[in-house]
């Protein structure tokens, strides 16, 4: 077993087991650009003009453009993937609780993800760990997304 910020975690089932919290690290630092949220709201067809139209978006308490709260929330899914499995057949997201966006995440801001794992429970043929995420935003005090990810290892 090792674990690393920069790296997340590394183990087996046996070691998962043994483990009930780890801190899977940060990723970078990312600019949201106005491009990744309109190219999000032609995937799936949400064109709320708070998203996609800056001249009307100046006019709303949040002087601009902001991402979709479930671009938000997925923007997370790389840095909650930094816990690895060796000998895990197969990893799912088995679903997301406790969902909240604190604050925006304006088209222009930096933001980056965080993880930890707080709970492994077992379940029929595998494990599932619980990992609390968050979408924090340079220079903000609130993140723009929180959320316990349920992510199941199957022997």
């Amino acid at each position: 077993m090792s674990a690393s910020a920069a790296s997340g975690f590394v183990t087996d089932l046996d070691g998962l087991r043994e483990r009930r919290s780890v801190h899977l690290g940060y990723s970078e630092w990312v600019e949201m650009t106005q491009e990744q949220v309109n190219a999000f709201a032609d995937l799936t067809g949400d064109h709320n003009p708070i998203h996609i139209d800056p001249e009307h978006a100046r006019t709303t308490p949040f002087g601009g453009t902001i991402a979709h709260g479930l671009l938000s929330l997925s923007v997370v899914a790389p840095v909650t993937q930094r816990l690895q499995v060796t000998d895990a057949a197969t990893a799912i997201n088995y679903g997301t609780e406790k969902v909240r966006f604190p604050a925006p995440l304006r088209v222009g801001d930096h933001w980056r993800g965080a993880a930890e794992v707080t709970e492994v429970t077992e379940v029929k043929g595998g494990l599932q760990a619980r990992i609390n995420a968050t979408v924090e935003v340079r220079d903000q005090e609130r993140p723009a997304a929180v959320a316990e990810f349920l992510i199941r290892f199957y022997a």
